[in-house]
């Protein structure tokens, strides 16, 4: 690495960028963020890094979800202590339906940049610069609001650094335990068709706690209190080369967040984030879309991951339904050729949005859960494994996916649809994918024992 330096990604060609007008403010903002902080440390990313290692050889799951584009407005309790509760009701009915520990990766406190496919924006015959996200301008459609405003990166910051500080005092606070789970119903989940299969999973976990109890004589204090590892896209470069900082050992980390990605509009070889991303030490996600070619794969994984180190690698396919099935196998036989043991998380979100006849973006539910049986079913056949899964969601009560046990239609979309970039699953839904997921695995896993006792026969 003695040809990277936290700049070097500027000699690259780079894309998805804000174009500042104001220069002089943007170097002076970006010389106050260098002099913040940090957000994470380096002892939580190494952390995160060895339990990815875990999951990618099948011993541990690992969650990631939130919302597609964190709006500043949302950094409030009940904002993100629903995100939280979601999360933690999904990963309780993983880790009883899988029998695994199950890794927690929120895309909370950051995800404020957001690639965009056009440059600008037309409404009624006026053109403006599209929306990036909250860190960069404003949703509002007018030329002041859409300026991108160098100032918004200390409010990133700000509010990025709020939030997890809320994040660590009510894990801290045994918001997170196993024996305040009963706290962790949403008001709209406790009403939806998931909730008596949710509230059997707790009876048989309360039951499992208090056999432990006897058979220790003691209070066995079960508890999730694990961390709640955070994520984002690392679009924006000159936000995110402020916060990267080099420990005592040398080592360049990414302090503003645990988890890093690099989405698909970007993730091009010998490109400016990927030159960024070869030289911090934090585990590094990379989104795969359908187009993405085994060839372009390797090249990707020896630029990121000359080491073939374990936890290093996230690859988080999101391939579509209808296209999994042809363009995942190739590149999982590719990495198994070479020896690579990535973890394999499965996006089934943006591979799978439509729009409706009236102009709405949404996703069908059916196609995301489609999309997860067969990724699931690929990688049992090929002897991978499918260490996790990452989705858009929100602990509100919002219309923006149609489709699951409520039966959300088109018409629904128009009552509460609040996202202003990509459709989310609601908690309901949320809570209703976990279960499908273990429901799949469980499936296939029964039918590979049934297969192996055959053979053997």
């Amino acid at each position: 690495m003695s040809n990277w330096s936290p700049d070097s990604w500027l000699n690259f060609q780079i894309a998805q960028q804000a174009s500042y007008q104001n220069q002089e403010q943007l170097k002076e903002v970006l010389q106050e963020l260098a002099m913040l902080p940090p957000l994470v440390s380096p002892q939580e990313i190494d952390d995160l890094k060895a339990k990815l290692a875990s999951a990618a050889k099948g011993e541990t799951f690992v969650l990631q979800g939130g919302d597609c584009a964190e709006l500043f407005s949302d950094c409030n309790a009940q904002a993100i202590s629903s995100k939280l509760k979601i999360l933690l009701q999904m990963s309780l009915v993983l880790i009883h339906g899988l029998n695994k520990p199950v890794i927690k990766v929120g895309r909370m406190a950051g995800q404020y940049a957001k690639p965009r496919s056009a440059e600008v924006e037309q409404i009624n015959g006026i053109s403006l610069p599209c929306y990036r996200g909250d860190l960069i301008n404003s949703p509002q459609f007018t030329a002041q609001d859409r300026e991108p405003d160098p100032r918004r990166l200390l409010k990133g910051y700000s509010f990025a650094s709020l939030t997890l500080n809320y994040i660590r005092t009510l894990v801290e606070n045994k918001f997170a335990d196993f024996s305040d789970m009963a706290n962790w119903d949403l008001d709209f989940v406790s009403h939806s068709a998931q909730a008596e299969e949710y509230h059997q999973i707790l009876q048989q976990i309360r039951h499992s706690i208090e056999l432990l109890d006897n058979l220790t004589n003691h209070h066995a204090n079960a508890s999730v209190k694990d961390k709640i590892y955070t994520c984002h896209e690392a679009l924006h470069l000159q936000y995110e080369q402020a916060l990267t900082r080099k420990d005592e050992s040398g080592r360049w980390y990414n302090l503003s967040t645990h988890l890093p990605w690099i989405g698909m509009r970007t993730a091009q070889e010998n490109s400016a984030h990927i030159e960024y991303m070869r030289g911090i030490s934090n585990p590094i996600g990379i989104k795969l879309s359908a187009s993405t070619s085994a060839e372009q794969l390797l090249k990707l994984c020896n630029s990121l991951d000359p080491d073939n180190e374990p936890g290093r690698l996230v690859l988080i396919t999101r391939m579509g339904e209808d296209r999994v099935r042809q363009t995942l196998p190739p590149l999982i036989r590719a990495l198994l050729n070479e020896g690579r043991s990535p973890l394999w998380c499965c996006d089934p979100m943006h591979g799978n949005t439509s729009v409706t006849k009236s102009g709405i973006k949404t996703r069908r539910f059916d196609a995301i859960i489609g999309e997860v049986t067969e990724t699931l079913a690929i990688h049992q056949k090929l002897g991978s494994h499918l260490g996790g899964v990452h989705f858009e969601l929100t602990g509100e009560h919002v219309t923006e996916c149609v489709g699951g046990a409520r039966g959300l239609t088109e018409i629904d979309l128009q009552r509460a649809y609040k996202s202003l970039v990509d459709p989310r699953l609601n908690a309901d839904q949320s809570l209703e994918m976990a279960m499908q997921i273990v429901k799949i695995h469980n499936r296939l896993r029964s039918r590979e024992v049934l297969k192996n006792n055959q053979e053997s026969a």
